[in-house]
């Protein structure tokens, strides 16, 4: 074993030659320090899919429900994210955020749906 330098705070330690960190709380607060910007941004775009869907799933009380937009932005719905379009048949595009999803209807409505699961 031979001394090494800690990358995150200087301190010298013993340990394996391919070893960065004198700790498990330097190894993890020097990766957080790398990903914080890009994480931040995946986080809030999470966070966003993730209230579309508890939205869409609080406004569905049976497999379908019609719905009018002011509702869902009164809630608090985020109609520029989504995770998959599925488009049907008939050519009709339904919007999903995970299994939850909804389909524009006349006069400013939506019918909503919940994806059948295989499990």
């Amino acid at each position: 074993m031979e001394k090494r330098t800690c990358i995150e705070c200087g301190e010298t330690f013993n340990g394996r030659v391919d070893k960065k960190f004198c700790s498990d709380l330097c190894r993890n607060s020097h990766n957080n320090k790398i990903n914080s910007d890009s994480t931040n941004f995946v986080r809030n775009i999470t966070n966003i899919l993730r209230k579309n869907r508890r939205i869409i799933e609080s406004l569905l009380p049976e497999e379908t429900a019609k719905v009018s937009q002011q509702k869902l932005l009164d809630k608090g719905f985020n109609f520029n994210y989504h995770t998959n379009i599925s488009t049907t048949k008939t050519g009709k595009n339904y919007i999903f955020c995970y299994e939850y999803g909804y389909l524009p209807i006349e006069g400013n409505y939506y019918l909503l749906v919940k994806r059948k699961t295989d499990s």
